[in-house]
């Protein structure tokens, strides 16, 4: 087991694209690292390091605007989303090594009318691969992750009931949260009424264009015995990916293997080994949902049912709050809000600790991902 602990999660609330100004991202990123540091009753004086995933924050930025004395650790791990469990292994790491003591990871992100983080790529310089691909509509990952739901539709019988059964679960579960940009059921009459974007995934298959900030920060596990909280300690991380899988979502190159799946098995078996646990062993699951078919995927690749059964799954009732793994218990990036995947760790804190809204009984391991996208993707194990 690692020797590093969450002691202190923050978010700022949550806005619909744009909806967050006149704050900035750094605003925003602020105070969700002070309701973090609150959290845990540390202060911005014990802050000695920083673990990212995204977004080039800078660390001088916020060592002046917190009053921060002295940063000896900064590190940023490779990709976007895919990193947004990584990052808390990175920071378990610092912790570990004694590189630091107290290390924040931070996501902010706010959306403009000329800045979109869901844009499409066709504005973006022409490639080898790219020629081969944007003639034919291929310029964003939602068309990418639409080719890989109709192959799994086609190999596995998986059918667009199967996607709304992953949309309206974890729509459930946002329901009730306060925060979450979803507060109300989804009926099969509005999702399939609603607009198709790259068949066979509608509106309420993509990820939500939300602004809003989460801070998550690490310690070792003796100094979180003293703090506010009961330490969430981190049982074991794993990054990376099969090296078949790639870029994943940057091109449609993967062996026929992998083609219809997450590209984590790999990542999962090193994860699980490492934690000297299985898929039986976990109780809730936080698993990266920027498209509805990536939990099917994912619920696969992570061992929860077998290739090709993520659909039938998910529509049994086996990721509902009573099910045998419930899955985005906070309503995940497709119902709650899309922060770039840290709302999963706050997420998999709060069960662990049993404070979760929708809080899963007798909740001892949960875990969290990042991904499916390019290699390499993070995942972690979260335990009491």
């Amino acid at each position: 087991m690692v020797e590093a602990a969450i002691v202190g999660v923050g978010t700022t609330d949550y806005f619909r694209r744009g909806q967050s100004a006149p704050r900035t991202v750094n605003d925003m990123a602020v105070e969700a690292i002070l309701a973090a540091l609150s959290d845990s009753g540390l202060t911005a004086d014990d802050i000695d390091g920083f673990a990212y995933y995204a977004h080039g924050f800078d660390t001088g930025w916020f060592a002046q605007a917190l009053g921060i004395p002295r940063i000896i650790f900064s590190a940023t791990v490779t990709s976007g989303g895919n990193g947004s469990a990584a990052c808390i292994g990175l920071a378990a790491a610092a912790v570990e090594s004694r590189q630091a003591q107290v290390v924040v990871s931070v996501m902010s992100i706010q959306q403009t009318p000329d800045r979109r983080f869901g844009a499409s790529g066709t504005m973006r310089p022409a490639t080898a691969e790219s020629d081969f691909e944007a003639p034919y509509g291929i310029v964003s990952p939602g068309h990418y992750f639409a080719l890989v739901a109709r192959r799994h539709m086609h190999e596995y019988g998986t059918t667009r009931d199967h996607l709304f059964d992953v949309v309206k679960v974890q729509r459930e579960y946002a329901s009730n949260r306060p925060k979450s940009l979803f507060k109300t059921a989804l009926s099969r009459d509005e999702y399939f009424n609603s607009r198709m974007i790259s068949d066979p995934l509608c509106l309420f298959d993509f990820t939500m264009e939300s602004d809003g900030a989460v801070a998550v920060v690490t310690a070792s596990v003796d100094r979180a015995r003293d703090l506010r909280q009961p330490p969430v300690r981190i049982l074991a991380s794993a990054m990376g990916g099969d090296g078949r899988w790639g870029r994943g979502m940057s091109w449609i190159g993967m062996d026929d293997d992998l083609f219809t799946t997450a590209g984590t098995e790999a990542l999962a078996r090193e994860l699980y080994g490492r934690a000297g646990i299985t898929a039986d062993d976990v109780d809730v699951a936080l698993l990266y949902d920027h498209f509805s078919p990536s939990v099917l995927l994912q619920l696969e690749d992570f061992g929860f049912c077998g290739r090709g059964e993520g659909g039938p799954f998910v529509s049994e009732g086996h990721t509902g709050k009573n099910g045998k793994i419930p899955v985005n218990t906070h309503g995940g990036n497709l119902s709650e809000a899309y922060i770039i995947g840290l709302t999963h760790v706050v997420e998999g804190v709060e069960q662990i600790r049993g404070t979760a809204i929708n809080q899963v009984e007798r909740a001892e391991i949960a875990l969290v991902t990042g991904g499916p996208s390019h290699i390499p993707v993070g995942a972690i194990l979260l335990h009491r």
